[in-house]
């Protein structure tokens, strides 16, 4: 049986990526549901158990250290095995750094330790066990952590130092049987934006980015599976963002008027 644990589990990528797993792989796989939220883990849990699948779950805040590595080794007293470690757990931010006051530096260090060390410290504590069942991590990122983003400075640096953390892992272990996946979702219809920090660290309450071509959590969500199971070393989600990338290289400052034009015009520097 195939184990994988999903952080971040109680709502938007996390929790449809546990549905299309359950729905799939039934009786193959367990999965270990992990989030702050223990009542809705335990509804999704009650969901994904209908589907015969062996579900797991485990209240965690991500950005305890020793949270984090009782996740995993409650994980192993349970299931005896860890195949998948998906990292999806983290939030969003928008606020102009020439704005910045002390307070925005301040959650701005939250912010790292979300997107950031919680990866380090889940995968630091997982190791072992992934490399002896040959196993895949899987990091959420996101665009912004391709390309650097107006209003995104705090965000975009979380994002850009997990990629690297997990290139770097992939290059490191990859002869030892360890497999790495980054998936770079763009703008997603779910409210993590509005839910995000915003200037000063309250909840942004609005999304600062253009939303009208927001991809469905739901096909995001695919992207993801297909890439695991497939074998992906990455996922880019659109034709769009492939195309940006390579651009990038050949003409950067195209890229950066493409990335200033994706933040609403009354946000913008």
């Amino acid at each position: 049986m195939k184990v994988i644990v999903i952080t971040g589990a109680s709502e938007g990528i996390g929790r449809e990526l546990a549905r299309q797993i359950a729905s799939r792989d039934k009786a193959d796989t367990a999965l270990v549901l992990a989030a702050r939220n223990a009542e809705r883990l335990e509804d999704l849990a009650i969901e994904l158990r209908s589907h015969g699948t062996r579900v797991e779950i485990i209240p965690t805040d991500v950005t305890d250290r020793e949270a984090c590595r009782r996740l995993i080794a409650e994980t192993m007293t349970r299931l005896g095995r860890i195949d998948v470690l998906v990292n999806n757990a983290g939030m969003s931010a928008h606020a102009n750094f020439s704005d910045f006051t002390d307070a925005d530096l301040d959650w701005s260090e939250r912010l790292m330790v979300m997107n950031y060390w919680s990866v380090v410290w889940l995968t630091q504590a997982a190791l072992p066990h992934l490399l002896a069942s040959r196993g895949l991590v899987v990091g959420v990122s996101s665009v912004a952590g391709l390309v650097g983003v107006p209003g995104r400075t705090a965000y975009c640096a979380t994002k850009f130092a997990m990629n690297g953390f997990l290139e770097a892992l992939r290059a490191e272990l990859a002869p030892k049987g360890l497999r790495v996946m980054i998936a770079y979702p763009g703008t997603i219809d779910t409210d993590l934006r509005k839910r995000g920090f915003g200037p000063g660290g309250s909840p942004a309450g609005v999304s600062m980015i253009r939303d009208d071509r927001a991809m469905p959590v739901e096909t995001c969500a695919r992207l993801i599976r297909e890439g695991m199971e497939k074998g992906r070393r990455e996922v880019l989600m659109t034709p769009r963002m492939k195309f940006g990338r390579w651009l990038r290289l050949l003409a950067p400052q195209i890229v950066d008027r493409m990335a200033m034009k994706e933040v609403k015009a009354e946000f913008r520097p």
